[in-house]
């Protein structure tokens, strides 16, 4: 790939986040040197590595590589037989703790989980737990090796411990004395080259005995070594040179080691390196929710929902892109900070991103093209030292495009041929995409140029595209629009910016006829294109909707067949049950007819009772097994009069006739609150009761239950009025309802506070007629009617 189009597409920048991604140095060094690739296999490994990686990571958390540490140059002095440095045997325990986590990592709880690209890395890990316990066991830190290194060194150690508690017993009774104490500077015992010391007064220098080895800078103090502790201070240089040479021993030893696993360490470094480098992959990957895409050797590009990694994931509007299958010139157009730089951006970089294995920021299953190379003429490229204009720069570019691509390139253009002549500029950009066009190569375009609009609508393998903006906020919404070119809006913009009218109109006599056709036929199919997109919305939103009634109904359709089945099978367990009942005793009947038959005096008269026993046991048996059925009666007009109690059997309630029968057997019937049209094949009569008493005395009472037989009303409507108003009237109607005989009455009070409906319950509470009371169901008024049962 070349180095211009990786800076123009700001591919450096994702480096630097995949660099921070990395936590050793090698991994970071892999990071920077990550660069496009152009072969398929390599891409698709790189890329089903990154995948694995981010799985894992999704299922354990991630992977630190802290603490591993390039050891190559200590490997190869171990290779020639050299012993390592304190820090150095460290540096080679802190990897292999690093190698031990990462082995851990790696292995897979059980043997039924799938095998992927990662397995062969983890397994070519060797902790080596032995040799880093031994490291760690022996030294302490860069600067301290333990005492249980080795016995030589534990017994020189001791040694050394006890030569200095005697060379300070006996220093500390010089300095205690009385004979010694005056004579020096301080009461002090300190250290001079490596030896133990007085501070003695000069003038007592000749009365200590012992070697000087320092003075003070006045020169009155002389740091003078005692006669009686030379020899202590001997032993301890030689107790420490012997120090030194147990511990060159011990990190010979531990090198040693070390070296004999010279080629698993070397295999560590290599293979957790690269680790790290595909982790890293992995994390940037989660960072901005990036997914794995699918890659060809067609030239074909169809990216779902992109978005453009360094723009704020939060704010960025995604956009769909897709070229190289049907056409191979995409042109974009659109007013200024519409987003058509940042869409050629995206499919720039989202390509040179994917083929570095990483992965992409956009939706499953978009497809990238391999591309042998990548160029891209973005931005101004202006050069005063070079005394190249905007054009002229962008034309010496745009010419050593020309001859570098192929048909294995992906070539983006932004405002093509700008900064000269429009007239020039377009007949020029016009025959660069044709000659592009005829190479076969896959391009992609900005212009504000109409010709170039017009070139595409008649060019066979090439597109318009163009970014939305929206004429009455004046702000764009970011959206790529593919197969509708751009209107560049500029009218609209400068009327809604505060520009005169007149000055719109004036301009507007300066087009072209046929441009502003054009642009009227844009602005015609733009309007065409959103009532299109709305009307798509509702139909997903409608489909939505119907899959979700869909799936209830099947639902409900399966719990019908369930409870079908369960009522099914205990009604055959049932009916079994009473067969083997009726079988036993029939059975036992037979065997108790024979012992009497076989007797001597058969009594007939018990075998004609047993007989009997068992007919009416089967008869029984039959009428329970037996689902009776009512001959359903067949309605007529005339049978329904105004006033009869009818039951309406699909909804299952009571009610009375309205009215008579229209001309297709339908009739009003009141159910409560509810009047509904049904027809007569839906009813069935009910029965009205006969009142019977022992004696029935004629009085004028008779005249007054007929009266209101013929007048009552099945319901009472008091809503709106208030508890005193209501009740009054609730106490009359009650009355007449119980003189017409009727057997259940409603009372529409409506849901409200619930005053009204409590002051009602009250009264039937304590209304001597009435059986109960209760609140209507579904299909009645639920709890704004109360339905009351008489007596």
């Amino acid at each position: 790939m070349n180095e211009k189009a990786l800076r123009i597409l700001e591919y450096n920048k994702i480096i630097e986040k995949l660099v921070d991604c990395a936590t050793s140095p090698m991994g970071k060094a892999l990071c920077e040197k990550l660069e496009p690739s152009a072969d398929l296999g390599e891409i698709c490994q790189n890329q089903m590595e990154t995948s694995d990686a981010l799985s894992r990571v999704y299922a354990k958390g991630s992977l630190s590589f802290s603490g591993l540490r390039d050891i190559r140059d200590s490997l190869l002095r171990l290779k020639v037989g050299s012993s390592l440095s304190a820090t150095e045997l460290m540096h080679v325990a802190s990897l292999l703790e690093a190698a031990l986590r990462a082995k851990s990592y790696g292995r897979r709880e059980n043997d039924d989980m799938n095998a992927d690209s990662l397995d062969g890395f983890f397994n070519a890990i060797e902790p080596l737990s032995p040799v880093c316990r031994e490291i760690r066991r022996c030294i302490l830190s860069e600067e301290e090796i333990a005492d249980d290194a080795s016995p030589g060194l534990k017994h020189v150690r001791r040694s050394i411990k006890l030569t200095n508690e005697r060379i300070h017993s006996q220093l500390n009774a010089m300095v205690n004395s009385s004979t010694v104490s005056n004579k020096l500077q301080d009461n002090l015992i300190t250290m001079r080259n490596g030896r133990y010391c007085l501070p003695v007064k000069a003038e007592y220098r000749s009365q200590i005995q012992g070697m000087i080895h320092d003075q003070s800078s006045s020169g009155s103090t002389l740091f003078i070594e005692p006669m009686a502790v030379v020899k202590l201070n001997n032993d301890l240089r030689e107790l420490a040179a012997k120090e030194k040479e147990e511990i060159e021993k011990i990190l010979a030893d531990l090198s040693n080691q070390c070296a004999e696993f010279q080629e698993e360490l070397s295999t560590n470094i290599t293979v957790m390196s690269h680790l790290d480098f595909v982790f890293a992959k992995a994390n940037l990957s989660r960072n901005y929710n990036g997914t794995e895409p699918v890659f060809n050797e067609n030239g074909y590009i169809n990216i779902r929902k992109g978005r453009h990694p360094l723009l704020d994931r939060k704010k960025v509007v995604p956009i769909d892109i897709s070229i190289g299958r049907d056409y191979r010139l995409l042109l974009v157009t659109g007013p200024n900070t519409g987003g058509k730089t940042v869409s050629l951006k995206t499919v720039g970089l989202l390509t040179l991103m994917g083929q570095s294995g990483l992965h992409i920021p956009a939706f499953d299953h978009s497809e990238l093209a391999v591309y042998e190379d990548v160029f891209a003429d973005i931005g101004d490229e202006q050069s005063i030292e070079q005394s190249l204009s905007t054009f002229s720069s962008h034309m010496t570019n745009i010419v050593s495009i020309i001859e570098k691509s192929s048909y294995r390139c992906l070539v983006l253009l932004d405002e093509l041929c700008a900064g000269t002549d429009p007239t020039e500029g377009a007949a020029l950009a016009m025959a660069i995409l044709k000659n592009f066009l005829k190479r076969d190569v896959t391009t992609m375009a900005t212009t504000h140029y109409s010709e170039l609009k017009v070139f595409a609508l008649s060019t066979e393998g090439a597109c318009n595209a163009c970014c939305e903006f929206d004429v009455n906020t004046l702000s764009p919404t970011y959206r790529l629009l593919i197969g509708i070119p751009g209107k560049s809006n500029a009218f609209a913009i400068s009327c809604k910016l505060g520009l005169p009218n007149y000055m719109i109109d004036e301009a507007k006599k300066f087009i072209d006829a046929n441009d502003q056709s054009f642009e009227d036929l844009i602005a015609d199919l733009e309007t065409s294109r959103s009532t299109i997109e709305k009307e798509r919305l509702e139909i997903e939103q409608y489909k939505s909707e119907v899959s979700q009634l869909k799936e209830k109904l099947e639902t409900k359709q399966d719990n019908l067949a369930r409870q079908k089945e369960r009522v099914l099978r205990e009604a055959n367990e049932q009916a079994r049950k009473i067969l083997q009942d009726a079988k036993d005793y029939a059975d036992q009947t037979i065997r108790d007819m024979n012992k009497l038959a076989a007797g001597k005096t058969a009594n007939m008269k018990e075998l004609e009772h047993k007989r009997s026993a068992v007919r009416d046991k089967l008869s029984k048996t039959d009428e329970r097994l037996t689902l009776k059925k009512d001959k359903a009666k067949k309605n007529r007009p005339e049978d329904f009069h105004p006033g009869d109690s009818v039951r309406v059997l699909s909804l299952n309630l009571k009610g009375n006739i309205c009215g008579k029968p229209d001309s297709k057997g339908r009739i009003a019937v009141q159910m409560g609150i509810l009047k509904s049209m049904v027809h007569i094949s839906d009813l069935e009569l009910l029965d009205e009761e006969v009142i019977k008493a022992p004696t029935l005395k004629k009085t004028g009472a008779g005249k007054i239950k007929m009266s209101k037989s013929a007048t009552i009303s099945t319901s009472l409507n008091i809503i709106g009025k208030t508890v005193d108003e209501a009740m009054p009237e609730l106490d009359k109607y009650l009355d007449d309802a119980y003189l017409a005989h009727l057997n259940q009455v409603t009372i529409i009070h409506g849901r409200g506070t619930g005053k009204l409906r409590a002051a009602v319950h009250n009264k039937l509470k304590k209304s001597r007629y009435v059986k109960s009371y209760r609140l209507g169901t579904f299909g009645e008024g639920e709890t704004g009617v109360t339905v009351v049962d008489f007596k």
